[in-house]
């Protein structure tokens, strides 16, 4: 399989997973708490804004399935996402304990973040100006 294509494929799928994520908690905030017996913040206003921060991340990783090597660097963007959700998630869950609603979230998106730090890696972008060209390249 061609490299741009598993990370075309990945994006796609983390796209889907936010987005279907963000739309969720945007739309139907309630639910989620309720269906897993987790106490909700006092607003929801707490829920949504980063419900819409999910949906344009959503947006981001489409447009880097779009063409991975020309939007590397919005992988690195969708990495840091996930550092910062597995590390404040991963934080809380070790330290203090999480409702089981976070537990399957904060997994998925340690394992998409190590893959999101491989596609990164090799997605590899036009050569700079400047860039000289070795044997064999």
């Amino acid at each position: 399989m061609k490299a741009s294509m598993w990370i075309s494929l990945l994006l796609l799928l983390t796209a889907l997973y936010d987005g279907l994520l963000g739309l969720l908690f945007l739309v139907a905030p309630s639910y989620p708490f309720q269906r897993f017996e987790v106490t909700p913040p006092n607003h929801w206003g707490y829920v949504q804004f980063p419900a819409a921060l999910l949906l344009i991340f959503a947006l981001m990783f489409l447009q880097a399935a779009c063409d991975p090597a020309r939007y590397r660097h919005l992988i690195g963007y969708g990495v840091l996402l996930k550092i910062a959700y597995c590390g404040v998630s991963g934080w809380h869950w070790l330290s203090a304990g999480i409702p089981g609603m976070w537990k399957p979230m904060t997994l998925i998106d340690a394992v998409m973040g190590l893959l999101l730090l491989c596609a990164y890696a090799c997605a590899k972008g036009p050569p700079e100006a400047g860039d000289v060209a070795r044997p064999g390249e």
